[in-house]
């Protein structure tokens, strides 16, 4: 971990030496680096029972560890390259299976600690511009600085996260800055197309004018349910995914809200039918079958209502007739919360964050997994249904310079994996993010 780490910094000051960048007009190359490690500790909680996937009921201490090179170069008029290798490592609680709305959201299902580098986003982005209205942009992360006009058509091919595009929230988005539950991350009822890993091939078309923007996603999906491998059946596997998002002032405190639907098609399991062939232990993969689909929404707003005072909501549902394949086990989530920032204090660049979840299940899954029955990350062998509830408290402190950020955070977890016969969960953890 350490070799792998000190190649990426030592990669980013040689590189940094030889780029040339123009003026704030017209970026032409830049380079970031980021690493995050989380590390959390469960103390041991109460349950009758626990099935294959459900969380250990003794006290444990998880840590994961990524670690990302965000490389930009411009190719000709409106075109730009992004290629971003990434390492991670570590693991999650309990292997990461037992909390719908799991409280690492660094953590991947990949079922091993070992570190592993791979390519994480490599995608070319085409963009067509006009109007005389133009916004700053500044040098970051997969973001060359330079002007940019505020009515524009682009296009984006190659591997990416869905996440870089859709379903943005400037309060409550990014684990590695912000809330760190999954259900905060993105609409926890949106099986947004991934791999194992939370990257997608596919391609992203988006529409901006002065105060919305429309995108639209066409995108791959993996042969199997929180796997790696692309079904070459395109036709029969796909996803589709629709965002409008809407940007406005109240009192001249920014606001916005976004609306995104999305279909899922390829052969998904059906877990109705897998409880009528064995209603003793039914078994979804055994049904799956191409001409499958999951359809479902998210609403997504945020509105501040001071300079260093914002709120933010969420909701989203899916049918939840069909298995969970990309992100996790929700089919109904509501969350709401606000972020402070520190002026008051005297700490401008630090925040304070608290935010609560409420996850639920379809019909047709909740009698799947009262049945004994199991997805791919929860399945305690019986089921006492209840609604999941979470809350999560976290302060980000400014350690140094901007550049590494430590964050203390706490999450409280009532009827982990929706069954009132276990926990509840508390989970205490500390991030710590360097990022240049």
């Amino acid at each position: 971990m350490k070799k792998y780490t000190f190649t990426f910094i030592l990669l980013i000051a040689l590189l940094n030496c030889v780029i040339a960048q123009d003026t704030l007009k017209q970026q032409r190359s830049n380079l970031h680096f980021q690493q995050t490690i989380i590390t959390q500790y469960k103390p041991a909680i109460i349950a009758p029972y626990s099935g294959k996937n459900s969380l250990s009921v003794k006290d444990e201490t998880q840590s994961s560890i990524t670690s990302t090179l965000f490389g930009g170069t411009r190719l000709w008029k409106g075109a730009k390259a992004y290629f971003n290798p990434e390492i991670s490592g570590g693991a999650g609680l309990s292997q990461t299976l037992g909390v719908a709305g799991f409280p690492n959201g660094e953590t991947f299902r990949v079922g091993g600690v070992q570190n592993k580098i791979y390519i994480a986003r490599l995608y070319l982005k085409q963009t067509f511009e006009w109007g005389t209205e133009k916004d700053t942009i500044e040098d970051d992360i997969n973001q060359l600085a330079g002007l940019k006009s505020k009515r524009y058509f682009s296009l984006v091919i190659g591997k990416f996260g869905m996440a870089d595009f859709f379903d943005n929230n400037s309060l409550s988005h990014d684990p590695r800055s912000q809330f760190m539950n999954w259900a905060l991350m993105d609409n926890g009822a949106w099986d947004y197309p991934a791999n194992t890993r939370g990257y997608v091939l596919g391609a992203t078309a988006e529409l901006g004018q002065p105060d919305w923007t429309l995108r639209f996603a066409l995108t791959l999906v993996t042969t199997q349910a929180n796997q790696s491998v692309w079904d070459a059946k395109i036709a029969d596997a796909n996803t589709q995914t629709l965002e409008f998002e809407k940007r406005y002032t109240i009192g001249g405190n920014k606001g916005a809200f976004r609306i995104l639907t999305f279909l899922n098609n390829g052969k998904f399991g059906n877990y109705k039918l897998a409880l009528a062939q064995n209603p003793t232990a039914p078994d979804v993969d055994s049904t799956q079958h191409y001409g499958r689909h999951k359809y479902g929404f998210g609403i997504n707003a945020e509105q501040y209502l001071s300079k260093d005072f914002g709120v933010f909501a969420k909701t989203s549902f899916n049918d939840g007739h069909t298995e969970t394949w990309f992100f996790t086990e929700i089919d109904r989530s509501f969350s709401f919360g606000a972020v402070l920032k520190g002026n008051s204090w005297k700490r401008a660049d630090d925040e304070l964050g608290l935010a609560f979840i409420a996850n639920g299940l379809s019909a047709d899954h909740r009698a799947y997994l009262a049945a004994g029955g199991y997805g791919f990350i929860i399945g305690d062998g019986q089921l006492n249904y209840s609604t999941e509830l979470i809350a999560e408290l976290y302060y980000k402190i400014n350690a140094f310079q901007k550049k590494i950020w430590l964050s203390p955070d706490y999450q409280f977890i009532l009827h982990p994996a929706y069954n009132a016969d276990r926990g509840p969960v508390n989970v205490f953890g500390l991030r710590a993010h360097v990022e240049f």
